[in-house]
């Protein structure tokens, strides 16, 4: 079978659907990666092919570029600037220009990163069957639970789920302007959508999500093609990144990342230096990304390791903390390693995940227009010196091992677009 697959080029969704695509040729599948131009690297040098669309719109270090700003915001601002400023115009390149790459390549199915808004338009034009992936916590839209962009805690009440309806009509709200690219050009191509039906496109053969089960809150009423997984890793498609190995001193290490997207707040990363400074024999190593100055940073301790990129899951193996902006793939990948957790979540799916720590038990959670060197100093104490934060992490660490996300992903992918094809 010939499987496309189309993703955001961020790295943060093309590790894990990059992952999922070399489990799928390795079983034989030919594999064929659609994008825009900056997702090119990643997937090539993961032994992937790669189609490109968007070369004049999106030439490569656009991405990048257009996110530099968006690294600087906060809390829903995030969100809103994404579905006002960039998923319209990445929407319209997408439905332009992919049907065309389909047609070319003739793919049997596809498998499309759910955030890659309304990518799934030129499947159904072409009536080519497809699922779906979560790279991001999902979004919930029954109201069970809150829409991922919101960090309220797990409340099952009458007035909880109001509220979370609220915040379904919010989401849907922000989103529109997407939804009216989307409109337009179904319209254009005599497509009959429902608009009126939540989710109206999304797959209905297979919503995967790699959150697994066990962390997500309690939701009795997702439906029967809704699977839960577990983290596609794959760190052999990945490229290697260069450490300092012999710095290490051997003393409980502190990792810690803000990802690689709302990464640009100088103050966030002087609020963990200044509190990790204040604890005696530990070692910090900081993950910056490429959007603050190394060098306008703080005064930093003797012992404290700082760059841009790092060998996170190398690290997450050896870390006795894991400090974070509650990305899902930080998050997942420190739980693989029985990491316990502090979450300083900033925007996007972060609040909702970071609700998930704390419920589960796997870490602390403080907001970042609240954080301070004190607060998160406590919390790090508390997290490293409670002994159920890390239990609870290693029991997730065993249900992920146990589960196998990224085999029970493929697996799914392909009985779901095998028996499309009868």
């Amino acid at each position: 079978m010939k499987i496309g697959f189309i993703s955001m080029p961020l790295s943060g969704h093309l590790n894990p659907m990059v992952a999922l695509a070399r489990s799928l040729q390795a079983r034989g599948h030919e594999v064929v990666f659609f994008g825009l131009p900056d997702a090119e690297r990643m997937v090539r040098f993961a032994g992937l092919r790669f189609v490109a669309f968007g070369e004049q719109e999106y030439p490569v270090g656009a991405t990048p570029k257009a996110y530099a700003h968006l690294a600087r915001l906060k809390g829903e601002a995030v969100a809103r600037y994404s579905f006002y400023e960039m998923h319209p115009r990445r929407c319209k390149t997408t439905l332009n220009q992919l049907p065309a790459r389909l047609e070319t390549e003739e793919v049997d199915g596809l498998v499309i990163d759910t955030v890659h808004f309304f990518a799934e338009l030129a499947a159904i034009r072409l009536s080519i069957p497809y699922v779906h992936i979560w790279n991001i916590l999902h979004i919930d839209t029954s109201g069970q639970t809150p829409p991922c962009f919101f960090g309220w805690p797990y409340d099952s009440s009458a007035a909880a789920i109001a509220r979370n309806l609220e915040a379904v009509n919010k989401y849907r709200a922000n989103l529109a302007p997407v939804t009216a690219v989307a409109k337009s050009w179904a319209q254009s191509q005599g497509l009959q959508i429902d608009w009126s039906q939540p989710d109206a496109t999304l797959s209905n053969r297979a919503v995967i999500t790699q959150t697994p089960r066990e962390f997500d809150f309690p939701n009795p009423s997702l439906p029967n093609h809704f699977y839960y997984a577990g983290p596609f890793k794959d760190e052999r498609g990945r490229e290697p990144i260069p450490f300092p190995w012999d710095r290490l001193t051997g003393l409980p290490l502190i990792y810690a990342s803000l990802g690689t997207l709302v990464n640009g707040d100088e103050a966030i990363f002087n609020t963990i230096i200044e509190a990790v400074a204040g604890i005696e024999r530990v070692q910090l190593v900081l993950s910056t990304g490429n959007n603050v100055d190394i060098d306008a940073l703080r005064t930093l301790p003797a012992n404290t390791i700082v760059a841009p990129s790092l060998p996170q899951v190398e690290l997450l193996a050896r870390a006795s903390i894991c400090i974070t902006h509650a990305g899902i793939n930080t998050v997942l990948e420190a739980l693989s390693a029985g990491v316990p957790l502090v979450a300083i979540p900033i925007g996007f799916d972060q609040p909702g995940i970071a609700a998930r720590i704390t419920y589960r038990q796997v870490g602390e959670s403080l907001p970042a227009p609240t954080l301070t060197s004190g607060k998160l100093s406590a919390a790090i104490h508390n997290v490293m010196n409670n002994s159920i934060f890390r239990e609870n992490a290693q029991d997730l660490q065993e249900v992920i091992a146990k589960t196998n996300g990224l085999k029970l992903a493929a697996d799914l992918i392909e009985t779901s677009l095998v028996s499309a094809r009868r």
